[in-house]
């Protein structure tokens, strides 16, 4: 099965991010194309960005709303959004791209 997801932590709070907009894109040539967009749920999971499409070969991203996501809880945050911009390779099937948070920081890596 093809599939792109994402987990955000908020370190600051010590529990997972729920309800931060996402959305995942694809570069095509100077543009970008956008894939899907979703809610991180209340385990700050977004599972599935994929949906039912194949994972391409291709230079992908994910863009989270953060400024939404901190003001909500009336907290003043340095960034905005982040952007995480990756690169799939020919026969990759999975990526899990888990984002850990905190007002002034952030950092990711690839999951499992």
């Amino acid at each position: 099965m093809s599939r792109i997801s994402t987990h955000i932590l908020d370190l600051g709070l010590g529990k997972p991010a729920a309800g931060v907009a996402v959305r995942l894109e694809k570069q095509e040539s100077a543009n970008w194309r956008l894939i899907s967009s979703a809610e991180t749920d209340r385990d700050g999971r977004c599972p599935r960005l994929l949906h039912d499409a194949k994972l391409s070969a291709g230079t992908y991203r994910l863009h989270f709303d953060t400024a939404t996501y901190f003001a909500a809880r009336k907290i003043e945050a340095l960034y905005p959004f982040i952007e995480i911009t990756f690169r799939v390779g020919e026969g990759d099937s999975h990526f899990h791209i888990p984002l850990l948070l905190s007002a002034n920081g952030y950092t990711t890596y690839r999951g499992t």
